[in-house]
């Protein structure tokens, strides 16, 4: 009887081991195509958003004699961020070694550097047993993020700064601002602003609040331009201008909805909030416009589809349409005003009103995320304490504010000690093109 039982088990197990390999199989994470296209699609569209969208926005706002140098500097910040995320980038952005949630410690503040130069990544490596697609296109798709986010900032000091310190300049604000703050918001549990319970979807405190006070910070720093702001400095083509910012408005949708980080309803959500608060800023800055100088601009309903663009970035993942309506007229009036009313008033020569847009546009949306992520007033959030959410973000916003001013700060008056930041009077007469590259825009 007792080899019979035995024999009998054996046979039980031979039936139900192969069963339980399969289960295991079947468990273990697998590539998604469809989630893997729409990453590759998305991680395209991010960089067209900085070459050529941005390149060509900011490029037809500057005086006819800048415009390859504006150009240029978008260029090669993309070809400069692209190396340094390999080497280091992304590994102290999304290192998560030592990092504990609910604990606050080194790593909270920045990762390490198990990633550093890409190690341990293969074609076979996927994200994570959530988000099925390569780990190389999540590389890059958040490379293209790293990207934009210090390009934004030319748009603070164009006409006027060294293309060396430019390069240099960047370099250290990419690993000591970007990377830290995206590791804070983004690398998950542990670290600083996710433990707090930051909502930013798609980079409100991480792009654009980092980079419009980073060029606040860099305007003051470098002061007005020569003739600012008595002389006109009109943009010189805004044809170049509207197609950058219909670029620019393209590309946001792999921005945001790209940021779900899946083919799923939340892309899909995103894609519709985003559309919905471009066209509501566009027309609230046009109208705003239109009733303060009697006449809409051009360049006024291109920088409120930005402005759109940049407030409802936070919230795309979390906000209904009708939240993102009302986020979109209030980004759009409020940018006109700090674009224009309150530049004139403070006098600062924010030569392409990157702060007025991108840090005034990612304060709005960031907060206002805290309001409309709520399900009482149809978002897709767990917010069930207004109140509380909209502290949550308004720290947030307070600790970016704070940190990339200071940082930023340092590092620009450090390296206006060791090399100078600016182009002389004569250079900056004759134009950055002839000046810093020896050639010009337009050879007539």
């Amino acid at each position: 009887m007792t080899l019979r039982r035995f024999a009998g088990l054996g046979a039980l197990l031979s039936l139900v081991m192969p069963g339980m390999a399969l289960a295991e199989e079947a468990a273990a994470p697998v590539l998604n195509s469809g989630d893997t296209a729409w990453m590759l699609t998305s991680t395209a569209l991010v960089l067209f958003m900085t070459i050529p969208g941005l390149a060509l926005f900011y490029g037809g706002m500057v005086r006819s004699k800048n415009i390859l140098s504006v150009m240029m500097q978008c260029f090669a910040i993309t070809g400069l961020i692209s190396v340094l995320w390999v080497i280091y980038g992304y590994s102290i952005a999304f290192d998560t070694t030592g990092m504990e949630q609910g604990v606050v410690n080194f790593n909270s503040f920045i990762g390490g550097f198990s990633k550093a130069f890409l190690a341990g990544v293969t074609p076979a490596s996927l994200t994570s047993a959530t988000a099925l697609f390569p780990e190389a296109v999540f590389i890059t798709f958040q490379m293209t993020f790293a990207i934009i986010t210090p390009a934004l900032i030319v748009g603070a000091f164009a006409e006027r700064m060294k293309f060396s310190a430019m390069l240099i300049f960047m370099a250290i604000w990419f690993t000591l601002v970007y990377a830290p703050i995206a590791h804070m918001v983004w690398s998950g549990n542990g670290g600083l602003m996710w433990d707090w319970g930051v909502l930013d979807f798609a980079g409100g405190t991480v792009v654009h609040i980092n980079a419009g006070i980073a060029g606040l910070v860099a305007c003051l720093v470098l002061g007005k331009r020569k003739g600012f702001p008595t002389t006109p400095m009109a943009p010189h083509n805004l044809g170049y201008t509207l197609m950058g910012a219909a670029m620019l408005w393209i590309g946001w949708f792999g921005f945001n909805a790209g940021s779900a980080a899946a083919a799923n309803g939340t892309a899909g959500m995103a894609m519709l909030v985003t559309q919905i608060a471009t066209a509501a800023a566009a027309l609230g800055w046009m109208f705003a416009e239109w009733l303060t100088h009697g006449k809409p601009s051009a360049l006024g309903i291109a920088s409120g589809v930005v402005a759109g663009l940049v407030a409802i970035t936070p919230a795309a993942g979390t906000v209904g349409p009708m939240g993102a309506l009302v986020i979109g007229l209030v980004a759009g009036v409020i940018c006109y005003f700090c674009a224009t009313s309150l530049k004139r008033k403070m006098g600062y020569d924010d030569s392409l009103d990157a702060f007025g847009v991108h840090g005034i546009g990612g304060i709005v949306g960031a907060i206002l995320t805290g309001v409309f992520a709520a399900p009482a007033l149809g978002g897709f959030g767990t917010v069930e304490d207004i109140a509380a959410q909209v502290w949550i973000q308004c720290k947030g916003v307070g600790f970016t504010v704070i940190y990339t001013a200071v940082v930023t700060y340092i590092i620009l008056k450090v390296l206006d000690v060791v090399m100078g930041l600016r182009v002389n009077e004569e250079e900056e007469s004759v134009g950055l093109d002839l000046a810093q590259h020896n050639e010009r825009g337009y050879n007539l």
